[in-house]
């Protein structure tokens, strides 16, 4: 086994480039974000299939996110009218979409209607001072790959927010070049 591999380096780099290609192979596809307002949601379906998140809202609509979490980088979401026809496609992985976030207001399942599931769920801290934290993958400012980091609380409740770098983009450390 060469020096590189036993190093770790040709399973990471194999990753870059496979998530890579993945996300270039999707991004050239038709989105769901290109469907009209007013498309019955029984047509977005058979486009796209089921939606990632449905909740329904107390006047009979339903908030629905399509995701491309938890490689890609775009969640489209829209409210479906109770007769069934959507609204405006909206892309909502996007700064503008997470500063409507309200922190000490909004709980993780507003995260999950609004966004869709998270790329990952992950714990961080000490034993004695665990903490949730639910991240997005992302384009900062529609262009750096980011993920935006929700810190929720015990009791479900966003008490912290910020962007930060996607590893799974940064690139590659070579064990020669350390």
């Amino acid at each position: 086994m060469s020096e590189l591999a036993h190093a770790g380096f040709l399973p990471r780099q194999l990753r870059y480039i496979l998530t890579t290609g993945a996300a270039a192979l999707l991004s050239a596809c038709a989105t769901v974000g290109d469907i009209p307002p007013g498309t019955s949601v029984a047509e977005v379906q058979a486009r796209h299939g089921a939606p990632s998140v449905e909740c329904p809202q107390p006047d009979g609509s339903r908030l629905v996110v399509w995701s491309t979490q938890p490689m890609g980088h775009n969640a489209w979401a829209t409210r479906i009218a109770p007769d069934g026809s959507t609204g405006a496609m909206e892309q909502v992985l996007t700064d503008d979409a997470f500063r409507r976030v309200e922190v000490g207001k909004w709980t993780a399942e507003q995260l999950r209607c609004h966004f869709g599931p998270p790329a990952e769920i992950t714990t961080v801290g000490m034993p004695s001072v665990r903490q949730t934290v639910w991240s997005y993958r992302y384009k900062q400012s529609g262009v750096w790959y980011s993920l935006m980091h929700f810190y929720v609380a015990d009791d479900g409740v966003i008490y912290r927010m910020h962007p930060g770098p996607d590893p799974l983009f940064e690139p590659l450390e070579l064990p020669f070049m350390m």
